[in-house]
């Protein structure tokens, strides 16, 4: 077999053409397969059929590069949870723009690693100036915003403890009960304090609570505010917080990962007033910013307050170097390799420009209002609210939870619904997190049918299916 060719170079594009046409006629071929939202049958199926398509993983002989594409990215592209069908609804799994994706292949092609100038010379200039301009929409009003790109929320909020810690020592943070999980992990793999959480019982933090809280305390704390809850979308009260966190002496964090892209939505930003008063924001663009993950970003207002991050290591960034105008780039993340993100980002904003991302932003909210709607309209289903952002929750009418949970899995065992499940007023309920800008009021509409539907087969089912009871054995107690 001869050595195969590189993605690089000028001979790159040449070798790359007819392998990308494969993988675009298997991603052709898998999702006419699969033919919905994600593959029916649920594990027991999936998996066996993805193994058997993709066995041996690692052959005596090669079987050629076409047929090792056509054979694992169909079988992938079959087997998948495809975010751009209007029915996969379930997370913050956002449906990636063409050319967000395009973008990123022109990334793996050149292959940057961005923890040394020598290895990514232009993607440092623009990650440099892509993240100072991302800082500079959080933080619109102080000299020199900085921001580095993440994975994600993730380690965005374990940079927001990190750092909180460096500057004050053991931080006690303080959340509500709805806050990311990733804060409390964060805390754990830091050596912080377990946090504090307060009552959220509207699914927003409670001030009063948090008041008090901050009242009884011991110093330093770091509050953590959300701006788009994982469960319902909500924003915290960030004015209301920032104001307690300056009168108690707090510093403030928010995970804007969800809602932070409302920023570059006039219609919409009015939602996150109070945003620019935080010690440090996370923003993921891999979620509304409709980005391939991952694409995320932890904004700070000044940036020597990045500085804790500086890390040395004489191969990548030696002092002289540095001394002779080589930028220092291993203070720009906690990990070492990493891929230029920014680039997709760059393409993106770019493209469309600030009009064209407030478009995909205000048609996807007005398309989760317009769901809110359609069940409020329909008699056998419960909307839980009106929708903050692009999260609607709602239940079949008079269900109880375990009825919920069966419907749910039942829509993405028959492959027709991927629908994520959240406990909101002491219930279960199905969540519908929109995230796909070509979804259209025909689409909702097939999908409030095809819950309801459902809902009247499962009805029927439980009823004609006989009881028997458990048999007791020797020794049992009649209850």
């Amino acid at each position: 077999m001869p050595t195969p060719p590189l993605a690089g170079g000028t001979a790159g594009p040449a070798a790359l053409r007819p392998l990308i046409d494969t993988v675009l006629t298997a991603l052709h071929d898998g999702a006419a397969l699969r033919d919905g939202p994600l593959p029916a049958g649920g594990p027991d199926t999936v998996t066996p059929r993805t193994r058997t398509a993709t066995h041996p993983l690692i052959p005596d002989h090669g079987t050629g590069a076409h047929h090792a594409l056509r054979a694992l990215v169909t079988a992938l592209t079959e087997g998948a949870a495809d975010p751009a069908h209007p029915h996969c609804a379930a997370h913050l799994h956002t449906p990636p723009l063409a050319l967000a994706a395009a973008a990123d292949l022109a990334a793996s092609a050149l292959n940057p690693s961005m923890d040394s100038w020598d290895q990514a010379p232009a993607a440092s200039a623009l990650e440099a100036d892509l993240t100072t301009a991302l800082a500079a929409e959080i933080y619109p009003h102080t000299p020199s915003p900085d921001a580095v790109i993440t994975t994600g929320g993730t380690e965005a909020n374990q940079l927001a403890l990190l750092l909180a810690r460096e500057r004050h020592g053991p931080v006690q943070t303080v959340c509500a009960t709805d806050t990311h999980h990733s804060v409390a992990r964060a805390a754990w793999l830091l050596g912080l304090p377990e946090p504090v959480t307060v009552p959220a019982p509207d699914g927003t933090m409670d001030p009063a609570a948090l008041d008090d809280t901050l009242s009884r305390l011991d110093r330093p704390l770091l509050v953590v505010a959300t701006a788009g809850t994982t469960d319902t979308g909500a924003i915290d009260p960030l004015d209301t917080i920032a104001d307690l966190c300056t009168t108690h002496g707090a510093e403030l964090h928010i995970d804007a990962a969800y809602g932070g892209p409302l920023l570059f939505s006039p219609t919409h930003r009015t939602l996150l007033h109070g945003l620019h008063r935080a010690q440090s924001v996370t923003l993921d663009l891999h979620k509304l910013g409709w980005q391939p993950a991952s694409a995320g970003l932890f904004a700070v207002p000044e940036r020597h307050h990045l500085t804790p991050l500086h890390h040395h290591a004489p191969y990548l960034n030696a002092d002289d170097d540095t001394e002779a105008g080589l930028p220092d780039l291993l203070g720009r993340s906690l990990r070492t390799t990493r891929r230029p993100d920014a680039l997709k980002i760059a393409v993106t904003l770019q493209a469309l420009g600030r009009t064209g991302l407030a478009d995909l932003i205000d048609r996807t909210l007005t398309t989760a209002h317009h769901l809110a709607d359609l069940i409020t309209q329909t008699p056998t289903l419960d909307l839980y609210e009106r929708p903050t952002i692009s999260t609607v929750l709602f239940r079949p009418t008079d269900a109880d939870d375990h009825t919920v949970a069966t419907l749910r899995r039942t829509l993405l065992n028959r492959g027709h619904a991927v629908l994520g499940r959240a406990h909101a007023a002491g219930r279960l309920w199905l969540k519908a997190t929109l995230l796909n800008p070509h979804t259209t009021p025909q689409d909702l509409q097939a999908l409030i049918d095809l819950i309801t539907a459902t809902t009247t087969d499962l009805a029927v089912t439980t009823a004609t299916t006989p009881h028997h009871p458990t048999p007791r054995t020797e020794g049992d107690t009649p209850r």
